[in-house]
């Protein structure tokens, strides 16, 4: 139900029920506040707690404080007519009729007094410095100790706002620096009471929107006094480290620590913008958490088409980034997304709706082909994927050893091109007897998608010997089962992933001997560090910082390799520039030598595209030189994980939409978001909570076939896990405060236009927000057009009616000189104390 009132004269509207503070924030009108945020309501009446600690000690409640609890900041006093005192407008509701004035001399000068007894505890000459905008706080003009100035957020402080729109007494006392606790060493934030008001948001923020109590106040001789209820320390108040306090804080007390700079999503919520398929991974692992495990699949599966697979091959850049790793060990995202994929109890209604009648050929069958034809279909259009080999699925099905991914999840991700309709044309290959112009016949779009299926491969003497194989060659032999046996000894050439991938192969084939060697030293292996580990544990050896010298035979055979020690691998700038110590070499006995180091893409077939570096020329939208032709995955972007290659498909289904009309919108909403529950709770030990590793065979068990090495949670295992996660997400729905509006307004004449020819004292300041002219005018609106067109650096300017001008101007620049000492140089525009100031 609708309520008519007037605030400032403004007759407005609001719902019944509103506080005055709501019904004016609804109408653009400004009232301060400071204990009030918008996600918590008003802090009257907050009770204390019995006990706080701080690094300092420990601080009891001694009941000093008000019978009926915290009394709040008192900042958004308002007068309402027909009563005599002042009342808070964060926790008056509205009444019918009511009239209500924000801006009465009474107002204002309680609002100062009370902003006053905040301030005195708080660092507050920067406050009243008249340069304090576009101040970097390490130079002083007024030579404030380092201990008395503002923190880092000076310039962007909504304590400071406030007190630019409140204004600051002028008989408050000094600030005396009281060297009060600073918790610098723990993760994620840093916090400094120095600066804190006592306006109780954090405490509310971890309590009434977290649950987990983990702050808390007491009064204690007369002050406020906030710190943690269990201990000095964060973790041993079991804090979730959800930044909840952080992000209600309106000064610099709580501040994010070590924090990239950049979009505020991407940078609370690293999981998720480092994930190159863009999965909401807070939002399925909480679902998980709550045992709703086929909601949590459709999560995944809204940017991940491919769960099964993607849950045991991600290469997880999202863990790299985790903020909970800062605290002990990131999540274990990819595992959690393996468990949803295996636990889902029931299927995901998705079907191709009516076709739109245009055509789309995919080359290739791998992640980024098969991706491109899923989220193609869901947009309606046909799909036709031609693939070389006899079935899809590419290096998936061909390259990767069963240990990593069996053929049956391949098998069970792929069953929905089933329902999509998506046509599959296996033992086709492009370029022979059907090229590109072909196809551009018949399809209205291609999307070349062919991967990088060559072993890359170098001049090394003795290559050509019988025992020489290279890497991505021998996995497709051993996947097509034209190797199944290996004995003897082996030594393998290259530190990535595919050299990892067939030296445990080749254990598993039963080779006598596996050893392994890369230019790389340890810390620079490009492998992964669980896969090194893994291969390790099986019984490969090790020998970093070695490459191929050449490889040694006899009557045609290998018999051995001799390898150089390699001193660096890249120059200072990062380039690939290997050197050898040449005096330094040492031989190893084989009988086979397998080159594993790097891939390509076969472009023989490719005619009148651009190449460059061995990859297709695409630009931003995956569009390559030839109209209606695109090209993703390693082909365009070189060798690739499989989530990169998932993501490039999506790009480029996304674009191709688009290209054929569409509006690029290509992702399925397979569950409708709920709202959001911001209670997460106390979880005792919470820091101290170790990631849940997947269950793996023993090495010894494993080497004896090519089965998956590791197993799937249990339930337990992953709710287990899910837990741990600190939903850096719930922070991104915290309300953003208000800011007062600001004062200073950018001088050109639309907005002196709206200034009235009055009596009063204006200032203007330069591009810094440099106060370089104070003056009393009889006629405001003309002196600041007359500095408009004349040669001024005024960039901002500020006015004040005033008939008793002259005064005004008076009290404004004593008050600069008694924080200056000095005239500022001007704007260069006029003669008298007013201009020259």
């Amino acid at each position: 139900m609708s309520v008519t009132i007037k605030i400032n004269d403004n007759q407005v509207k609001a719902e019944e029920g509103m506080t005055i503070l709501e019904a004016a924030q609804l109408n653009d009108i400004y009232i301060p506040r400071l204990c009030y945020h918008p996600s918590l309501g008003s802090s009257h009446s907050q009770k204390p707690v019995d006990t706080i600690y701080r690094e300092d000690g420990e601080y009891k409640n001694d009941g000093s404080g008000p019978e009926d609890g915290f009394p709040g900041c008192r900042l958004c006093l308002v007068e309402i007519k027909g009563q005599k005192d002042l009342i808070t407008s964060c926790d008056t509701v509205i009444k019918e009729g009511m009239e209500v004035d924000s801006e009465t001399d009474a107002v204002k000068e309680a609002r100062r007094d009370n902003l006053a007894e905040h301030l005195r505890d708080h660092p507050h000459a920067c406050l009243q410095c008249a340069q304090q905008d576009g101040c970097s706080r390490t130079q002083c003009s007024t030579n404030v100790p380092e201990d008395e100035r503002c923190c880092p957020l000076l310039g962007f402080c909504e304590l400071q706002k406030i007190v630019q729109y409140i204004g600051i007494r002028q008989d408050l006392t000094k600030y005396i620096f009281k060297d009060l606790p600073k918790h610098k060493g723990e993760p994620l934030f840093e916090s400094d009471y120095n600066f804190c008001v006592s306006c109780l948001r954090c405490v509310r923020a971890c309590c009434e929107l977290r649950g987990v109590e983990a702050l808390g106040f007491v009064f204690n001789k007369d002050k406020i006094i906030v710190g943690l209820t269990e201990g000095a320390k964060y973790n041993e108040s079991d804090c979730r480290f959800c930044g909840a306090c952080v992000e209600v804080c309106p000064t610099g007390t709580l501040t994010d620590k070590d924090l990239p700079s950049g979009d505020k999503e991407e940078v609370l919520v690293p999981c998720i913008s480092n994930c190159p398929a863009g999965a909401d991974i807070p939002r399925y692992i909480n679902l998980i958490n709550e045992g709703k495990y086929s909601e949590a699949l459709a999560v995944i599966k809204e940017k991940i088409p491919f769960p099964g697979i993607l849950g045991r091959v991600c290469f997880h850049p999202c863990e790299d980034e985790c903020r909970r790793g800062e605290l002990n060990q990131p999540m274990a995202i990819c595992a959690l997304k393996w468990f949803a994929s295996d636990n889902s109890d029931s299927s995901i209604k998705l079907e191709a709706k009516k076709s739109t009648g245009k055509k789309v050929a995919i080359l290739g069958s791998g992640p980024s082909g098969l991706s491109a034809a899923y989220y193609l279909a869901l947009s309606s259009h046909s799909v036709t994927v031609f693939e070389a080999e006899d079935k899809i699925g590419g290096m998936l099905r061909y390259a990767l050893p069963g240990y990593r991914l069996s053929p049956e999840i391949i098998d069970s991700d792929l069953e929905i091109f089933d329902k999509l309709k998506v046509e599959f044309k296996t033992n086709t290959p492009i370029g022979k007897e059907i090229t590109i112009s072909d196809l551009q016949k018949d399809f209205q779009a291609i999307f070349i998608a062919t991967g990088a299926r060559l072993s890359k491969k170098i001049t090394v003497e003795g290559s050509e010997l019988k025992g020489v194989e290279w890497g991505l060659d021998f996995l497709r032999d051993v996947k097509k089962k034209k190797v199944t046996t290996m004995d003897g000894r082996l030594v393998v050439i290259g530190g990535g992933n595919v050299a990892m991938d067939v030296a445990r192969s080749a254990i598993r084939l039963g080779a006598d001997e596996v050893q392994l060697a890369c230019l790389e030293c340890d810390e620079e292996m490009p492998a992964h560090d669980w896969e090194i580990k893994d291969a390790q544990d099986e019984g490969v050896i090790m020998h970093p910082s070695w490459g191929p010298n050449k490889i040694l035979g006899k009557d045609g055979k290998v018999t051995g390799i001799e390898l150089i020690k390699c001193t660096s691998v890249f120059d200072k700038s990062g380039k690939f520039a290997p050197k050898f110590d040449t005096c330094e070499t040492k031989k190893i006995d084989t009988d086979k030598v397998i080159l594993a180091i790097g891939q390509s893409s076969d472009l023989s077939w490719i005619k009148n595209i651009d190449v460059k570096n061995e990859t297709i020329s695409v630009n931003k939208d995956l569009q390559t030189n030839l109209k209606g032709v695109f090209a993703g995955g390693e082909v365009a972007r070189g060798p690739a994980s499989v989530v990169e290659a998932v993501a490039d498909g999506a790009s480029a289904a996304a674009a191709i939409d688009k290209y054929l009309g569409g509006n690029g919108d290509i992702y399925p909403t397979l569950i409708v978001p709920l709202e959001l529950e911001n209670n997460i709770g106390k979880v005792e030990g919470f820091a101290a909570l170790d990631r849940v590793d997947t269950p793996k065979i023993n090495p010894k068990v494993r080497i004896e076939n090519f089965e998956m090495v590791e197993n799937c949670y249990n339930e337990n295992q992953a709710k287990q896990e899910a837990l741990r996660c600190l939903r850096c997400d719930l922070r991104l729905h915290i309300l953003p405060v208000t800011f007062p509006p600001d004062k200073w307004m950018e001088l050109n004449s639309d907005n002196i236009a709206e200034v009235p020819a009055v009596e009063g004292v204006y200032q203007l300041r330069d591009e810094n927000k440099v106060i370089i002219v104070i003056k009393g005018s009889q006629n405001l609106q003309n002196d600041l057009q007359e500095k408009l067109n004349s040669e001024t650096k005024a960039k901002y300017f500020w006015f004040e009616p005033d008939p008793m001008y002259t005064k005004r101007e008076s009290e404004l620049i004593q008050q600069f000189l008694q924080q200056f000492g000095k005239m500022p140089e001007g704007d260069g525009g006029g003669d008298d104390l007013g201009d020259l100031f």
